[in-house]
Order: structure tokens, then C-alpha cells, then sequence
């Protein structure tokens, strides 16, 4: 016998339980089957955490039978830079809903907005106030997901927006550039449990050591998207953006890159860390902690962009070529060679908070080497006070800075198993006449410092050396 049970909530006919039913005993007493169908249902709901979150059976029954695929979309500044684009950002939100999936929408600052703010606190103070700066900067999400969730509700579709904080994202205490430590997400259940839109303000969470609203610094809303994806158990996580997806180069560098269908997330972090500026490393490593697909896609039109996954149908020796112009080099002169030197260099680098890239130590005449290492620009000025500091602390003879260099790097996972990829990116780099000052690897990169002004030719050139124009 089959056993279909059917309630209603809030004046809608639901099925929520339908099967075959145990064989009934000739004892069983009239509905039997129902009987213990209905107490399953019960049990299944009461073990799902729904009615232990509620508290009411009706809102946690509501809740359990609208289990939809979830879909968190993550919308960059340009993505909703005026009316007409929150619109339409709108529009796919609810198509996407409509579609039958459950949708959260992570949001980031409309347009230049938040670069305003930067510069308008700069015009009232020339002073650093990293609590009152973190605090002026989330507005600008604040009033993205508002105007958003207008738009959805001007479709006839429930939306719930929310900060940060109220949807539970808790981060470390650092203003600026605080990380994930947990995502709660109780509200933002509640509201996908009661058929609504979702929106939350990306960029942003609250320290709950220290109870102040944080920001995550840059790429901060593509992890709180992925992080979120994560928490919820999303189906997907899908990163808009102005461009159709994740590229074989810059296409500004080079206008015959190949838009990628997929690429694994072990290569994804590697070009990300090496400048491609398209996702941000800490969210793809959310991606590939909790194995959460990355689809990297275009706001403007309805394409299928590059899926980020584990595994890809193709493990390409080479997958692509990134490069990065926010670093810098500092040299430490005339470095004692002895034991320890290194570590005393390093170590109040590490303490003033910097974050060291490359580095190459020099061989040794003399008695003294040259230690080079690269850093943010962003971080330079630091880096080269302390490192002046630390110099003069081991009888280093003296510190020199260079601004005008460039991280050049080819990235594939089929490289760990392919003889020569090394001497043919130096082979073709020499024919272009580009110099190379540094050099690192891993198991699936190959990235050499280079001048500054060599950057165009240098991607250009290996670009199409290993034909990564060419379909596969």
C-alpha cells in the first residue's frame, strides 16, 4: 500500500510525506499506516534541527518541506553600480528562485562608492581610525542590499536583507583585513525557510571577542559568498562579475586569451596568488575546503561562464598565465653570512604584520650575501623601516628598494609531470628580451620577477609559446 499524507500550512496544500508503507498485521487498527507515517514525518523534522530551531511545528513543517537547491550569487561594485543594474540584478534573483532553487544574494559596495569613502575620510582626517574607518566602509553594502531587496520586492517576491552581523558572519578583531572564523546563519535560514530572497552585505562581519563591525579587507564579498555557500550547504556558488569568466591571460595584456570552461580549484588558487585578479585565493580556498563549485560568470548577460571544481574533465599542462604589478622589491646588502642572520631579518617583518612573497638569498663572497624579497606595495614603506632597522641590527651593509618590477607566472597542474616547462618559459622570456631577477616555484607554478616595463611583452610572449590561445 502506498501512504500519501498531506497538511496544510498557511492555507497551502503541501505533500510532505509519500511512500510505500510498512505491511500492515491483521491486529493494525484502521490508518495504521498513516499513523506511523505521520510519526516519521514528525521524527524526520524534530532530527532535521528545524522544530529544535523554531520551536513551533508549524513554521519548522513549512521549513522542512521546502528543501529547494540553494544558490548563493555573489554581485561585485559594477554589477550593481546604478539603478538600472540593481534592477537587473533583481531580475536574475528572482528568475533564478522562480527556477526552483532557494537564493542568497551576497552584495558588494555600489560601483566606486567605497573608494569615495576612502577618500572622504582622507579629506576629514589625515589620521589612521581603523574601528570608525571599518564602520564608514560598510555603509556602502549597507545601501546596496536595501535597494536590492526593493527591486526583488517590486517583483512580488519576499526579500530579506541583512549586515554582516545580523547574518551571523564572525570574523577575527583586525579592522581591515579581518578573516572568517564562522558563519551562524540563522536568519539567513529563516528567511530562505520562509521563501524569501536573501541579501547579505559582503566585505563585512563583527568580532565577537571584541563586538565591533569588521571588514575582510580586498575580496572580502567573494568569501563571504563562498563561506556562506559553505555554511548553507549551497549547491553552487556563482561569482558575477564584469567579465565572461576566468581567462588563459589578462585579456587587457593579451586580446587573444581563451575564456576557461573550468579549472580546478589547486589551479585557481595558484593564479589568483599570482595576480588574476578575478577571484580572490581565500575564497577559492573556501571552495575547495568544503568542495563548493565556483561558477565565475558575467552580470551582463546570461552565459555560461568558468567553473571552479575539484576535478576537471582535462588536467592541462599548462592552464594559464597571470601576472602581478602591486609588488615590490626590497634588498638587504652586505648580509654576514652566518647562522641565524636570515631568521633575525625575517622575523620582525613578520611580527610588523607583512606578508613576504618571493625570496633569494645570493651566494655567498666574502663572507656576505644579498637577501631580495618581494612585498605589497601597499606594504612597502613598513617593509623598508623595518628592514632598515633589522639590517643595521646583523651589520647588513645598507637596504635599497625597487618599485618598477613584475611577477610573471605560468600555472598547470600537468606540469608536475611534464620534462622542460621551466627552460621553455626562460627560453622564450630571453627571445623577448626579458630579464629575469627572481625566481619560485611549486609543484604547478612557475613565477620569475621581471622589470615592470616588460610585463606586456613577457605575458604576450608565453602566451603564445605554450599556444594557450589555441583550443584544446
Amino acid at each position: 500500500m502506498v501512504v500519501v499524507v498531506v497538511v496544510v500550512v498557511a492555507g497551502a496544500v503541501v505533500e510532505v510525506a509519500s511512500g510505500a508503507a510498512a505491511p500492515a498485521s491483521s491486529s493494525d487498527p484502521p490508518h495504521a499506516a498513516a499513523t506511523r507515517a505521520i510519526a516519521a514525518l514528525a521524527n524526520a523534522i524534530r532530527d532535521s534541527g528545524d522544530m529544535r530551531r523554531d520551536g513551533n511545528w508549524a513554521r519548522a513543517l513549512a521549513r522542512y518541506t521546502r528543501q529547494m537547491p540553494i544558490v548563493v550569487q555573489k554581485y561585485g561594485g559594477t554589477s550593481v553600480a546604478d539603478a538600472e543594474r540593481i534592477r537587473a540584478v533583481a531580475a536574475r534573483a528572482v528568475a533564478t528562485q522562480k527556477s526552483g532553487n532557494s537564493v542568497v544574494v551576497v552584495v558588494s559596495a555600489m560601483g566606486k562608492s567605497t573608494d569615495e569613502l576612502i577618500t572622504l575620510a582622507s579629506e576629514v582626517t589625515p589620521n589612521s581610525h581603523p574601528r570608525e574607518m571599518d564602520m564608514l566602509l560598510t555603509a556602502g553594502e549597507r545601501i546596496s542590499m536595501a535597494l536590492l531587496a526593493m527591486a526583488i520586492e517590486d517583483h512580488g517576491i519576499g526579500s530579506m536583507s541583512l549586515t554582516g552581523s545580523q547574518a551571523g558572519i564572525l570574523t577575527t578583531v583586525e579592522h581591515g583585513h579581518a578573516e572568517i572564523i564562522g558563519i551562524r546563519g540563522d536568519r539567513v535560514r529563516e528567511g530562505l525557510g520562509e521563501g524569501k530572497v536573501v541579501i547579505v552585505a559582503g566585505f563585512q562581519g563583527f568580532s565577537p571577542e571584541t563586538r565591533d563591525v569588521t571588514t575582510l579587507g580586498r575580496g572580502g564579498s567573494d568569501a563571504t559568498a563562498v563561506a556562506l555557500a559553505a555554511t548553507l550547504q549551497a549547491d553552487v556558488c556563482e561569482i558575477y562579475t564584469d567579465v565572461d569568466g576566468v581567462f588563459t591571460a589578462d585579456p587587457r595584456v593579451v586580446p587573444g586569451a581563451r575564456k576557461l570552461d573550468e579549472i580546478s580549484f589547486e589551479e585557481m588558487l595558484e593564479l589568483a596568488a599570482a595576480g588574476a585578479g578575478v577571484l580572490m585565493a581565500r575564497s577559492v580556498e573556501f571552495g575547495r575546503r568544503y568542495n563548493i563549485p565556483i561558477h565565475v560568470r558575467s552580470s551582463f548577460h546570461g552565459g555560461v561562464g568558468t567553473w571552479v571544481k575539484e576535478e576537471t574533465m582535462e588536467e592541462a599542462i599548462i592552464r594559464g598565465v597571470a601576472h602581478d604589478v602591486s609588488e615590490a622589491k626590497v634588498t638587504v646588502h652586505g648580509v654576514p653570512d652566518s647562522p641565524g642572520l636570515a631568521a633575525r631579518l625575517f622575523e620582525p617583518l613578520a611580527e610588523a604584520g607583512l606578508s613576504v612573497d618571493m625570496i633569494v638569498q645570493n651566494v655567498s663572497r666574502e663572507g656576505v650575501t644579498d637577501i631580495s624579497f618581494t612585498v605589497a606595495r601597499s606594504q612597502l614603506n613598513t617593509a623598508e623601516t623595518v628592514a632598515k632597522l633589522a639590517a643595521e641590527a646583523i651589520g647588513a651593509a645598507g637596504v635599497d628598494v625597487d618599485h618598477n618590477i613584475a611577477k610573471i607566472s605560468l600555472v598547470g597542474a600537468g606540469m608536475k609531470d611534464e620534462l622542460g616547462i621551466a627552460g621553455k618559459m626562460f627560453r622564450i622570456l630571453s627571445d623577448h628580451g626579458v630579464n629575469i631577477e627572481m625566481i619560485s616555484t611549486s609543484p604547478i607554478r612557475i613565477s620569475c620577477v621581471v622589470r615592470g616595463d616588460d610585463v606586456a611583452a613577457a605575458v604576450q610572449g608565453l602566451h603564445d609559446g605554450f599556444a594557450l590561445g589555441e583550443e584544446s
